[in-house]
């Protein structure tokens, strides 16, 4: 997907950085990259999509940051 980055810790996929028309059109593009729900995730909105002047020049996509929420390790006890 042009305008994506993705950042993987460990071989995980954690965080995924995308554009679309609208800031929801983004973070569903980042959902279905990480293939996870929105109760699995952490949505940061970097930038709100922005209209030209009708329609034409000066727009802007809307940008967000999808993270996947930290597993909680729990202590083995033998």
């Amino acid at each position: 997907m042009e305008n994506t980055k993705i950042n993987r810790h460990q071989n995980e996929l954690t965080t995924v950085d995308a554009e679309g028309k609208t800031a929801e059109e983004a973070i569903e593009k980042a959902l279905h990259i990480l293939k996870a729900g929105r109760k699995e995730v952490k949505v940061r909105i970097l930038a709100e999509e922005q209209r030209g002047l009708f329609g034409m020049e000066g727009a802007r996509p809307a940008k967000v940051r999808v993270a996947l929420h930290k597993k909680k390790k729990l202590d083995k006890q033998g």
